[in-house]
């Protein structure tokens, strides 16, 4: 490996990313687009159905903002299996951890 142009032995990094680092929010656009299209894939197949709001009848299925998402879907008990089956299956891909004690479920 070369540092500076100069050879040097291999490195393995003992920290992860440091506070302030320009890196985490482009690292969280990456991965949260990831869980968009998972749950996209789904609703085209009719799996999850979709909160229709407004005159025209827009689709409301996910919002993300800093470290949260929001989910909105009918209310009924196969939506949630189903969401917490993405949730899973995201848990196995990426290797991020879904805390379910701190999740919440509510109808509007």
């Amino acid at each position: 490996m070369l540092v500076n142009g100069s050879p040097t032995e291999e490195f393995k990094p003992s920290k992860g990313l440091r506070q302030g680092d320009p890196l985490p929010p482009f690292l969280f656009f990456i991965v949260a687009e990831g869980l968009s299209g998972i749950v996209r894939q789904v609703v085209d197949k009719n799996l999850l159905k979709v909160i229709k709001v407004g005159k025209k009848e827009v689709d409301v299925n996910i919002l993300q903002f800093a470290d949260d998402t929001l989910f909105f879907y009918q209310a009924e008990t196969q939506n949630i299996f189903t969401i917490k089956s993405i949730l899973c299956f995201f848990e196995l891909a990426l290797g991020l951890k879904v805390n379910f004690h701190k999740s919440k479920v509510g109808g509007i």
